[in-house]
């Protein structure tokens, strides 16, 4: 086998479609036709036309940094504003004051945002170095030899070492581990913690060297690239050079090593098949779209009223004037004049804001183990009104452990396990019982927990101490092995063709050969595997699974739906068991029809599945029913309970079958104690459909269960008549719900009820959900960080949502509306300034304050006051927690609303213009002396009214208002232009300043008196 150009080809075909034509592919990475089929000779050329094998993270490059960056700022209604303006002043008829005055702030926030982008960017660009640069070796006819990962082609033949990663899409020929088999890691791809068992090509195993593999003539045919990590089709032709016949193997996703994975488990060698962008890991690398939070969203259509307000009075201040001469190039310069009204510092302080509370989220050690992944969202935490949540490893541990046992005519739980060991051991010559019937119920429970010892996927290992640990992909499973090591059964080694098994009771050991294996899926929702006794040489096929499935495939009984139920009803988790023998020639049959269904390119999995169904499940003989217990996690009841007094409504989305989320939803309190439940299961018509929804019309007050295909029905037949209904019930619980169903269903309450939506999750299938919702938080669990690397805030466990919202979602929300509102104030006062005085000079647009002052009074005489809001708080933690019911008024986003925006329009009406006009009454004979009384009664008014919108005081807010006001004083000195420091220093100066600043704010702080009084909020009655 030659990857450069010697006898080995790669073959790449086209997907099918279902009615077996060619479908074209829609990439533009894909190659053409031809390109699919290579020629030996060709090969060495036709591989450059694949995509190179290089690591881009970047968004940007050194050419189109600056422009898209740009464009991006600019496209904010703030910033492309402000840069008009700026732009304005270099035209004289438009030129107000000095340019660095308009220019200055843009050019500061620009530079920020500007810089940390190119922070972000290098970084990325070292993690692409580095990962470009990272050294494998290259088989080739002269030996192994050094290559970058960006230099590997498609055809090439590489060698990974332990613990190092897999740089391309590879077919796994060979590996230095004896079984055949190795372990790789694969939490970066798919967020999964637990090792994944990868299988070599049996054929290429089998040379006697690496070296041998240069001399294999062969072709792979795979199937074109595609997102699929669980899935991969495609055959290994070679010749046979013993028989010189050509032989075909079939390669699936067992045989394969996926880029970003890491080998956990020896050496091996694979073939590469897709580089670059046709990587999986590459194609699963999608970038969701960003979420923008609804308080940004309200105040960018303030931002529009506000130059609604400013091209309002421009136009006014000129028709004052009778639109005389140039008036359109007065209007412009009103408008420049009133720029300030729509603040750039805003967008600034806001985000400034937002990083303090993630810091401030991150840091609570009461929810330690918290990550803010998305910094833009914190106050969308104080917005929620719909929580949409999994079951398994987010309300439940998914810590899993086996309570009961049924068999038909036997029933075992927890207490009377004892009798299952001493059956066991019975059965294995160790203990003799007296009776016919007992012997036979002693073969029963050895065939049942045999059966359980082999039916899975789990892999023994051990540690220092030669204690035996599992790796498993399922915890279910784990939980079930680790149930009949403890009944005397122990798994103790597994590799890709053997099971041993050692029996505590004897310490004989049973050996088994694994022919096949059939994995759980989510559509087969069943999982076999056959295996041949070493000793009696008998062949078993042995399944389990969901009894929505293995009902119709078990032979007739008349036990085990009702016997489900009753599981499912005490919060099991249940799997049926089965078996069948079979005869040599019926393997053999089966296998040569099975091998047939493998190398077909063409609906192989359903060809698999056909060929199975025909001559496995059949007539399979029940053993018995399991029930797993999943524990809730800690807390769970208070936290729904605080949450749905909170005015929630939780929908619970799983995948679990309605008896058993019935019963959860029961125990976790999720279900009040007097709520009824009305279920909607098995709908199979629109008739149905309709009159389920008509009867759910008058309760308003219930808990509604409704199944997968149910639910898929309603959504099909009468989507806008259920999802009226259904999002007016406090608690909704999905069963037997897809991935797919559960970002649909995210999507369809934010789109219906324009209200904001939680999803928690901690599996791989939780994360369309969570991408979907207006705000996702991922639990980082057994099922690993999928979830969690997905989501906008990872938490440890769902008791943590309760501070998140009802503490920090709140202050974040609240002191961000408090923010955006003075600092929208801060600008406006300035501005109706501006127009009296316009206004009681003719009209000219002559600007009041120019220079440093306009430049200083957003930043250090307001801006650390001003910003010390972020630290503010209404309630204390222990009454917020206490009284979930508060975050109800959240909701109505009372907060921020037009309401309170005008409300402090007209405070800025009011102080701007009592300052503006007295400060012209009181002034004495220098133009001079009117902007150093209104500006410091300006200062001094915003210093006391950031005072005023303070509830709770901290040491930080008094330190700024008190250095605030030092600085303030001591540039007067500094800045002789502006203020005469013969007058300052009289007392005239300081009567009139505190005068005018007294009429200014003084009835402001009595109408909070006031109101405190006879209209105190909510929260003041709990302090």
């Amino acid at each position: 086998m030659r990857s450069d150009s010697g006898p080995i080809a790669l073959r790449k075909m086209l997907p099918f479609s279902r009615r077996g034509g060619r479908k074209p592919s829609t990439s533009s990475d894909h190659a053409s036709d031809e390109d699919h089929l290579l020629m030996d000779e060709e090969l060495g050329q036709k591989k450059k036309r694949y995509t190179p094998n290089i690591v881009i993270n970047q968004k940007y490059n050194i050419f189109t940094f600056l422009p898209l960056v740009l464009y991006e700022q600019f496209v904010v209604f703030f910033n492309l504003y402000f840069l008009l303006v700026a732009l304005s002043q270099f035209v004289p008829a438009l030129k107000i004051g000095y340019i660095v005055t308009y220019f200055g702030p843009l050019s500061f926030v620009l530079l920020v945002t500007i810089s940390k982008e190119a922070m972000d960017d290098y970084q990325r660009y070292k993690r692409d170095k580095e990962a470009n640069s990272q050294i494998y070796q290259r088989l080739s006819p002269s030996g192994p030899h050094t290559i970058p990962s960006s230099k590997i082609s498609v055809g090439d033949l590489i060698i990974v070492r332990k613990d190092q990663r897999i740089p391309a899409d590879m077919i796994f020929l060979r590996t230095t581990e004896e079984t055949g088999a190795c372990f790789i890691r694969t939490d970066q791809l798919d967020g999964e913690t637990d090792w994944k068992l990868r299988l070599a090509l049996p054929s290429m195993q089998r040379l006697s060297g690496d070296t041998e593999l240069m001399n294999v003539e062969g072709t792979v045919n795979a199937d074109a690239p595609h997102k699929d990590i669980h899935s991969f089709m495609g055959t290994f032709t070679y010749l046979d050079k013993t028989t010189m016949a050509e032989r075909t193997e079939s390669l699936g996703v067992e045989n394969t090593l996926w880029s970003n994975t890491v080998l956990a488990s020896g050496s091996a060698i694979g073939f590469v098949v897709y580089t670059g962008k046709d990587t999986r890991a590459v194609m699963n690398t999608n970038h969701p779209k960003t979420k923008v939070g609804l308080i940004d969203i309200e105040i960018n259509r303030l931002a529009k009223i506000l130059f609604l307000v400013t091209l309002c009075m421009s136009v006014i201040m000129v028709g004052l004037n009778g639109f005389h001469g140039l008036w359109y190039i007065y209007v412009f310069r009103f408008l420049i004049l009133f720029s300030s009204i729509i603040p750039i510092s805003l967008r600034v302080n806001l985000d400034m804001g937002k990083t303090v509370y993630a810091r401030q989220i991150e840091n609570d050690t009461s929810i330690q183990g918290t990550i803010v992944r998305t910094s833009t969202l914190p106050e969308e935490l104080g917005r929620i009104e719909y929580l949409l949540t999994d079951k398994t490893g987010t309300l439940t541990k998914n810590d899993m452990e086996l309570k009961k046992l049924h068999m038909g005519t036997m029933s075992y739980s927890l207490d009377t396990m004892d009798e299952i060991q001493a059956h066991l051991a019975s059965a294995c010559g160790k203990m003799n019982m007296p009776g016919k019937s007992r012997r036979n119920i002693a073969w029963r429970v050895k065939d049942i927990v045999q059966a359980l010892a082999l039916c899975h996927n789990v892999t023994p290992s051990f540690n220092l101490d030669e204690e035996i640990t599992y790796q498993a992909a399922s915890p279910d499973e784990v939980a079930i092995v680790r149930w009949t090591e403890q009944m005397g059964m122990v798994l103790v080694h597994r590799d890709i063709n053997t099971i041993r098994l050692r029996i505590t009771a004897t310490g004989e050991y049973l050996e088994f050969e694994i022919l096949n294996v059939f994995p759980f899926t989510s559509e087969s929702k069943r999982m076999g595997i056959i295996i041949q006794d070493k000793q009696t040489q008998e062949i078993f096929f042995y399944q389990k699974g969901a009894d929505a499935v293995m009902s119709s495939i078990v032979q007739y009984n008349d036990w085990l739906d009702e016997e489900c139920g009753n599981m499912a009803r005490e919060g099991l988790r249940t799997l049926v068991i089965a078996k069948k023998k079979l005869t040599e020639e019926a393997y053999d049959l089966f296998k040569e029809k099975f091998h047939e269904a493998e190398i077909s390119m063409h609906e192989r999995n359903e060809n698999k599945q056909a060929v199975i169904e025909s001559h496995l499940e059949t007539e399979l003989e029940l053993l018995g029913l399991t029930g797993v217990e999943d524990k809730l996690q800690d807390g769970v009841k208070n936290t729904l309970e605080n949450l749905r007094n909170a005015s929630l409504k939780i929908w619970m989305l799983t995948g679990d079958k309605v008896e058993t989320a019935t019963c959860i939803a029961v125990s976790s309190k999720l279900v009040s104690r007097n709520q009824q439940i009305y279920q909607i299961t098995k709908v199979s018509s629109t008739m149905e459909a309709f009159d389920e929804i008509d009867n759910l019309q008058s309760k308003t007050d219930c808990c509604l269960v409704i199944d997968g295909e149910s639910l898929q029905f309603c959504l099909d037949a009468c989507r806008e008549e259920f999802i009226e209904v259904a999002t007016r019930l406090p608690v909704v619980v999905c069963c037997r719900c897809s991935p797919t169903q559960k970002a649909d269903i995210t999507c369809l309450i934010k789109d219906y009820t324009k209200k904001r939506v939680l999803c928690v999750g901690d599996g791989g299938n939780d994360v369309s959900m969570i991408q979907a919702a207006d705000v996702g938080v991922g639990i980082v669990g057994k099922e690993g960080r999928q979830a969690s690397l997905a989501a906008d805030f990872s938490i440890t466990q769902f008791s943590h949502l309760t501070k998140l919202l009802l503490w920090h979602g709140r202050n974040s929300y609240k002191r961000s509306a408090k923010l955006s509102q003075f600092v929208i104030h801060r600008g406006l006062i300035i501005s109706v300034m501006q127009a009296v005085f316009s206004a009681l000079f003719y009209f000219a647009p002559i600007a009041l304050y120019q220079g440093m002052l306009i430049v200083g009074y957003a930043t250090l005489y307001t801006m650390a006051p001003v910003f010390s809001l972020v630290l503010d708080q209404d309630v204390n933690e222990e009454i917020a927690l206490m009284y979930p019911e508060l975050y109800k008024d959240l909701t109505k986003g009372r907060s921020l609303s037009y309401r309170t925006f005008f409300t402090w329009l007209l405070i800025s009406v009011y102080q701007g213009g009592a300052i503006m006009v007295l400060s012209i009454i009181l002034f004495e004979d220098e133009f001079i002396h009117i902007v150093s009384i209104s500006f410091t009664a300006l200062i001094f008014n915003e210093l006391l009214m950031v005072a005023l919108q303070i509830s709770t005081w901290h040491k930080i807010m008094l330190l700024s208002e008190i250095t605030t006001m030092l600085i303030y004083i001591g540039s007067m000195w500094l800045l002789p232009t502006y203020f005469d420091m013969s007058f300052i220093l009289t007392e005239r100066f300081v009567w009139k300043v505190a005068v005018i600043t007294a009429v200014s704010s003084l009835p402001l702080y009595i109408v909070k008196i006031i109101r405190r009084r006879f209209a105190p909020p909510s929260y003041t009655k709990l302090i």
